[in-house]
């Protein structure tokens, strides 16, 4: 591709997680045209569906948080590594759900490129676990699944008010400290 094309294929895809982030299925493509500074057509060339765009979006998403985890993987603190980049996913959940429900809705699918990114991040956020476990910031009795579960579920709160969730991802996070701290914990459960 041109580097015209591409800078092009760029704009459209910021502008499009902005405006499929914040309206869902209900924004437009041509919103994505002006916030781009394109023309419909220039969008339809290089994402001949809505869905296609949006799957691009979504792939996109779950590769640059991959990489932001990655990124973590040799830090001097694990564990602050860990719960931060957790606390990070959890900030960012929302317009990602929103972009994943606008994609399903203009029937794409969030299986394929989508789920194998999903994978790669899932995996980044692995080594981070494992890496935090390791330092002692994460009980070793816990395992991805449970703590994706976890992120998971912590990441449906958006209809929570920022206190709220700050709450909640403390008592999560107490839940996932060592043992021996957890206990420590005021009101911990004996």
């Amino acid at each position: 591709m041109r580097s015209d094309g591409q800078a092009n294929r760029d704009r459209i895809l910021d502008a499009a997680e902005d405006v499929f982030g914040r309206g869902g299925a209900t924004a437009s493509t041509e919103e994505v045209a002006r916030l781009a500074g394109v023309g419909i057509a220039t969008v339809f060339r290089h994402f001949p569906t809505k869905a296609a765009l949006l799957q691009a979006v979504l792939i996109r998403r779950y590769d640059r948080l991959r990489a932001e985890a990655e990124a973590l993987h040799d830090t001097g603190d694990p564990g602050a590594a860990f719960y931060g980049f957790f606390r990070h996913l959890v900030a960012d959940a929302p317009a990602k759900i929103t972009i994943g429900e606008a994609l399903l809705d203009a029937g794409g699918d969030t299986g394929g490129e989508a789920h194998q990114a999903a994978n790669g991040l899932r995996g980044a956020v692995g080594v981070l676990l494992r890496r935090a476990q390791s330092a002692g910031a994460v009980r070793d009795d816990v395992e991805l699944p449970e703590v994706y579960a976890l992120l998971v579920a912590t990441s449906r709160t958006t209809a929570l008010d920022d206190e709220v969730r700050a709450r909640m991802l403390t008592i999560v996070f107490a839940g996932l400290a060592p043992l021996a701290a957890a206990s420590d914990q005021p009101g911990a459960l004996s």
